[in-house]
This record gives structure tokens, C-alpha cells and sequence, in this order.
């Protein structure tokens, strides 16, 4: 079984969105990120990024996109977080909607790396989280979600989609929790 670490929108403009995203969410990522380093694992950083016009921002959001650009393509907001910079060798994936697989090649990345079982962390547990664990499940992938390395607007929003994503076929754990087994 090969595993694949997915870092979901951790990117400047996403982090001011979203209040559940405090600190210890950033800190358990990095430290995820580390071992993962550590253990060789593919590293795959998933990205949101629109163009300047909003043409491809979702119909639902393109109002709120024009009032307040955000994640536009090449901008400060659209980076990922300084401490969670990608090496050289560490894809990034771009995407316009919230699943990581829709329209990007992503799923190509993981055939061509032969993964079959993904550890998911970033934001936003309702949105792209589950959006992109949803589709892994239906990929046949084996999800872990880190519960204490994701995020949503509230605790109760994040521990709601937590369950439904259990209730799927994810496997949710805490960052301990998946690096302890492998260690046992």
C-alpha cells in the first residue's frame, strides 16, 4: 500500500476565511507534513486558484467573487502558507472547484505514483475536504482524514462533515493516531 499526503487550500486568501483555522490546525499540518517528509511519502499540495475575470468561479459565488477577488492565479493571496512551502520535488495541483480531482490531474498524478490510500488534510472540511474525499472513496482510494489537521467556519460544521465522511468509508484520525500505528 502506497499513501500520498493531500494538503487542501491552505493558501493566504482561504486561511482569512475561515475561523476554524486557528493555529493548532496549522501546526499539526506542518508537523504531518514533516513526517511525511521524513517517510518519503508523495507530497501533494492542492490548490484553489481563479482566473482575474471570475469567469471560472462557481455561479453561486461569482457575486461575492466580484465584490472581493480572492485565490486569483499568481497573486500573494492564491501562495500557500510560508510555513507550509512545497519542495521542488512536491506536487501542486491546481483546482477551481472543490474537489481536488474535478477537471485536474490529480487522479492521473496518483495512478502515475501508484497510490492507493491518501492521508487528507487542509480546509474547508464541509467544501473541499469532503469534496475531494468523496470522490477518493469513489476512486477506491483508502481516505484517511485528519480531524485535528482540518478545519471548517465552526467545530460543529467540522465534527458534522467528520461523521458523514466516517459514515462514507473515511477513516478519521488524529494526527497522533496515524503516526503511533504505523510506529506499533
Amino acid at each position: 500500500m502506497k499513501t500520498a499526503l493531500l494538503i487542501v487550500d491552505m493558501q493566504k486568501d482561504i486561511l482569512k476565511k475561515i475561523v476554524g483555522a486557528e493555529k493548532n490546525t496549522v501546526s499539526n499540518i506542518q508537523e504531518t507534513l514533516e513526517r511525511c517528509r521524513k517517510k518519503g511519502m508523495p507530497i501533494i499540495f492542492l490548490v484553489r486558484v481563479h482566473r482575474k475575470d471570475g469567469v471560472d468561479v462557481e455561479r453561486f459565488r461569482s457575486k461575492l467573487f466580484k465584490e472581493n477577488p480572492y485565490v486569483i492565479e499568481n497573486s500573494k493571496g492564491a501562495e500557500i502558507l510560508d510555513e507550509l512551502k512545497p519542495l521542488p520535488s512536491e506536487y501542486i495541483v491546481a483546482k477551481r472547484r472543490f474537489s481536488g480531482f474535478f477537471q485536474s490531474d490529480l487522479l492521473m498524478i496518483l495512478m502515475r505514483l501508484q497510490v492507493t490510500s491518501l492521508l487528507v488534510c487542509g480546509v474547508q472540511t464541509p467544501n473541499c475536504i469532503r469534496a475531494t474525499v468523496t470522490d477518493a472513496l469513489a476512486y477506491d482510494y483508502d481516505v484517511i482524514v485528519l480531524e485535528d489537521a482540518t478545519a471548517a467556519q465552526t467545530p460543529a460544521i467540522h465534527q458534522a462533515n467528520l461523521l458523514d465522511m466516517k459514515n462514507m468509508g473515511a477513516e478519521i484520525k488524529t494526527v497522533n493516531q496515524v503516526f503511533e500505528e504505523e510506529e506499533n
